[in-house]
């Protein structure tokens, strides 16, 4: 019989972004799509910076190994979807934290969208040039 490891689940969505977060006992590793978070950031320390947020606001950097599973989106959007998904995984893992975090900004959904194209429009908002003769 295999033996399965308990996880705390988080899911984060921005623009056309999803992720999913699982959060272990363990070191402190992170793996994005089945690879380490730097290598799948094409080594942008910031980025990693921001998905490691939420972590180093709860003081809990070594405490978790993080998988993450994202779709969908640009690098950027996944990065904030993933910061709301660690940060909704840390909170259902320990409630005492909300506060915190939610002071931070760290548990708020970015609405932001892309405006769909309109009918008559080149793009969701510009118009036709002007010709006055």
């Amino acid at each position: 019989m295999v033996a399965t490891k308990k996880y705390t689940y988080g899911l984060g969505r921005r623009k056309s972004a999803t992720a999913t977060a699982r959060l272990y006992k363990g070191k402190g590793e992170i793996t994005i799509n089945g690879k380490p978070a730097l290598e799948y950031l094409s080594g942008n320390k910031t980025y990693l910076a921001e998905i490691t947020d939420p972590l180093a606001l709860a003081e809990k950097q070594k405490e978790y190994d993080i998988t993450i599973v994202v779709k969908g989106g640009g690098l950027a959007g996944q990065v904030d979807a993933t910061k709301l998904a660690i940060s909704k995984a840390l909170t259902a893992e320990a409630p005492d934290l909300r506060p915190v975090l939610k002071k931070a900004g760290m548990m708020k959904r970015d609405p932001r969208e892309k405006e769909r194209k309109k009918y008559g429009l080149r793009s969701a908002r510009k118009k036709e040039q002007f010709s006055k003769r």
